[in-house]
């Protein structure tokens, strides 16, 4: 696989960054809604709509500075509004909402690799569509794995932040709950400390080693 410039990797990027993002948020708001709470689904968050999902500095300014300025992609979207008061079961459904868009990057990531067996049967008949598509299928698969375990750090608002606060004694849960103004402010730390990445990068190996045109996904990105 050959190498590719900046602007040649931000063109792969772009659309497996956007459905990652989209369809994350989205899933919190389709079991939040499943579960009992409508605030998503009346506030039009149940949606493949990216622009209902963009925060204009979390998912524009700050990936675009990252990537141009490190080479690493980091960002976010607006959260979905949850009302868990409306939730049939507040504290194990929580849980449940904060685990629907982990696993959702997990189908996606499963589905880019899909894509990449496609687009190599196909490169010997038509390889102007069978390259791109096996590079945009690789960014997908990274992406999605990364988006994956990234929200499973347990701090919030992170979703593993939710799952813990879920999990832990109510007296517990409060006094954790309490760190969450604070949360993304240490996970930028962490991230930019490179604290976090030796912790990441494994899991993210692993996972994309069992996943359909993992071997592609190494060459490509080189990790």
């Amino acid at each position: 696989m050959n190498a590719l410039n900046q602007i040649q990797l931000l063109a792969i990027l772009v659309l497996p960054v956007v459905l990652a993002i989209t369809v994350h948020e989205a899933a919190h708001g389709w079991v939040a809604d499943r579960l009992g709470d409508r605030t998503a689904r009346m506030l039009g968050r149940v949606t493949f709509n990216p622009l209902r999902h963009i925060d204009p500095i979390g998912t524009v300014l700050v990936p675009a500075a990252s990537f141009f300025l490190t080479g690493f992609l980091f960002g976010w979207a607006k959260p979905v509004p949850i009302n868990p008061y409306n939730l049939h079961n507040p504290r194990r459904d929580m849980a449940l909402v904060a685990l629907a868009g982990p696993g959702v990057n997990l189908l996606m990531a499963l589905v880019w690799g899909l894509l990449i067996k496609a687009g190599m049967l196909l490169g010997e008949v038509s390889p102007w569509v069978a390259l791109p598509l096996v590079y945009m299928g690789a960014a997908g698969v990274l992406i999605n794995v990364f988006l994956m375990a990234l929200n499973l750090v347990p701090l919030l608002p992170l979703d593993g932040g939710r799952v813990l606060n879920a999990l832990l004694p109510r007296q517990l849960s409060y006094y954790f709950s309490r760190l969450e103004p604070f949360g993304l402010v240490l996970l930028m730390l962490l991230l930019v400390s490179g604290l976090l990445s030796p912790l990441l990068l494994p899991v993210v190996s692993g996972i994309v080693g069992l996943l359909p045109g993992a071997d592609v996904v190494h060459k490509i990105f080189h990790f």
